[in-house]
């Protein structure tokens, strides 16, 4: 699944890859991609079902030429286990975000609708702000802070994609 970066037409790729899941190894591969000048969209990782490995999901713009040279470099490193390129693959993708939004007794309802409409969450309430819960592909999320953005936005923090491989029939 390639995707196009929203701000320019430079497309995306989305790689995997099952780590060591020990101190540096993340440094590691994120001064490689630097070193070499990839831009780097998004990148999460957390623990694998296999202990003592992590999976590491990056999304990194560029073609099909920039994803096998990133593919090649991360199969060098010592610490990593398999990579995959999951780009043209039948994915399922999700990223998380936490958006802080400006509220008040007056506003409060209208945003709780648009909430509602995006099948967000409302996790946190104070008497002038409200922290909003949203899961979704990235066009779900910007579209969600853009109506959110009327009101003030305070903050956004965002995961990064992850993605994982469907089942194959």
């Amino acid at each position: 699944m390639t995707t196009k970066n929203t701000k320019n037409t430079i497309p995306s790729r989305t790689v995997t890859a099952l780590v060591n899941d020990k101190p540096g190894v993340l440094n590691r591969i994120t001064s490689m991609l630097r070193r070499r000048g990839f831009n780097i969209q998004s990148l999460a990782v957390g623990h694998s079902e296999i202990e003592h490995l992590s999976r590491l999901t990056v999304v990194v713009e560029g073609g099909d030429d920039i994803v096998e040279k990133i593919t090649k470099q991360l199969h060098k490193l010592i610490d990593i286990i398999k990579v995959n390129d999951i780009s043209d693959d039948n994915i399922v993708s999700r990223e998380l975000a936490l958006i802080k939004v400006n509220s008040d007794t007056k506003t409060r309802s209208e945003i709780m609708q648009i909430v509602s409409i995006y099948r967000a969450k409302i996790v946190d309430v104070s008497s002038s702000s409200i922290i909003i819960e949203a899961t979704g592909d990235d066009q779900k999320i910007k579209a969600l802070q853009d109506l959110l953005s009327s009101f003030g936005i305070v903050e956004v923090m965002r995961t990064g994609l992850i993605a994982m491989n469907r089942e194959k029939k």
